[in-house]
């Protein structure tokens, strides 16, 4: 399978690639497996993946959690060293694609004080919502690429219907 066909399977065309690196063939081994497996328990454990209630949580500490991916994922590449080349093309590509702006945007705004205005929280709980959706459909491919159990219906449950 090639990548493009990857990404377009799981979802995820706000992925932007140059033609070459899009033709390169997709086939994970054991250390993809299991780079994924990682980064898969770190999504589906933080606020990248949970409800945040707008009564719940504060939005400088989400904003650390969802940055954090940065580190957590070069921790497991490193790790798992070369062999998990197929892996960091999906890895690399998302938090550079999907994570930064998010972050690189509200980072910016959060020095200027924006979390001390409601209108800028209600903004940021709406723009994270949507990078939720985003990263749920991350944390299904990962699954796959793990080959495990998807809980991400069942991590995403919000039994009090927030």
């Amino acid at each position: 399978m090639k990548l493009k066909d990857w990404f377009e399977h799981w979802g995820l065309t706000k992925i932007k690639l140059t033609a070459g690196f899009f033709e390169s063939e997709w086939q994970a081994q054991t250390a993809d497996q299991d780079a994924a497996w990682e980064l898969y328990v770190e999504l589906l454990t933080r606020i990248v993946t949970q409800p945040l209630p707008d009564r719940d949580g504060d939005e400088q500490a989400a904003l650390n959690s969802v940055h954090s991916l940065f580190g957590i994922t070069r921790e497991i590449l490193r790790r798992q060293g070369r062999n998990c080349e197929q892996f960091s093309k999906v890895a690399i590509v998302v938090l550079n694609q999907i994570v930064r702006p998010f972050t690189a945007k509200w980072h910016k705004l959060a020095l200027a004080g924006a979390f001390d205005q409601p209108e800028r929280c209600r903004e940021f709980r709406a723009e994270l919502k949507t990078l939720q959706l985003d990263l749920l459909i991350y944390a299904k491919a990962l699954a796959a690429i793990a080959q495990v159990e998807d809980l991400t219906a069942a991590a995403f449950d919000d039994p009090a219907g927030r």
